[in-house]
Order: structure tokens, then sequence, then C-alpha cells
């Protein structure tokens, strides 16, 4: 067999549809678009929730209530198996952790979660710990604390 005598499967795949190519296409003139109005045109589309100038559902219902979450705190999460990157004895921070690439951004924290496992003492500091998380970093031999 040779890469350049390889071909798809009978039937497996169809010809793209070459809109506005003469009549003879089925697909040509007007390319599927009908007759006139907005959606005939380039770029011619309503935008989600448009009712045509009528105003929208979404601004005719009242407002009600009080939402959190503009106030609500997201936390960058790391799990305990990915620690055993670190050396032994190393005191693992929220700094050290971006420095590492383990997370992206601080955001509003860091969080540990328990997912893996630990193999290394370790003394991380962070500003969540999942029960699970703190458990299994004891058991190695570490120690955690809350910022």
């Amino acid at each position: 067999m040779k890469l350049n005598t390889l071909r798809p499967a009978e039937g497996s795949t169809r010809n793209t549809k070459r809109k506005g190519r003469g009549t003879a296409t089925g697909q040509g003139k007007t390319g599927g678009r009908g007759q006139d109005g907005q959606k005939s045109r380039s770029g011619g589309s309503v935008r989600l929730g448009f009712e045509g100038g009528q105003m929208p559902l979404a601004r005719r219902l009242p407002k009600r209530g009080f939402s959190n979450y503009k106030f609500k705190k997201q936390y960058a999460i790391v799990n305990v198996g990915e620690l055993n990157a670190f050396e032994a004895n190393t005191v693992v921070t929220p700094e050290l952790l971006l420095e590492y690439g383990f997370v992206r951004k601080l955001l509003s924290g860091v969080k540990v979660l328990g997912e893996g496992e630990l193999t290394k003492p370790l003394t991380v500091k962070v500003n969540k710990v999942s029960k699970t998380a703190e458990e299994k970093i004891k058991a190695s031999g570490g120690k955690v604390e809350v910022i």
C-alpha cells in the first residue's frame, strides 16, 4: 500500500456545494437564499432576540431579585497529584504554582483538590483545600496552611 494510492471509501465523501456558479448547478443566481429581503444580503441576519423593532421579550419583562454573579469567587484549581512535580519539603505557594505553570491566573486564589496521589512531604500554603486533599497531604508527611 502506498500513500499516494489511498482513496476514501466509496460514498463516504461528497462534493461541496459551489454556490453562485451558474443556473445549471441548482445553486446559481440567488445561491439558495431566495429572492429578496434582509436574509438574502451578505451579512444580512438579525441578532439573537431581535423581534423586528418590537420591544424584545427580554426587555419587556421586569427585572427582579439579586444576582451574586458579580461577587462570585472563582478559584484556580490544582490537583494533589500534580504537586509531585515539586521536590520533597518544598513550600508550595500560589506564586510558585503560577511560576511553574500549574495555574494560568491566580483569580480569587488557589484551591487544591484531592485527585491523584502525593508521594512527597510538602508544605502547601493556599487559599482553599478540599478535605480529601488535606488528608492526602498530611498522609504523605506534609502540612497544609490556609492563607
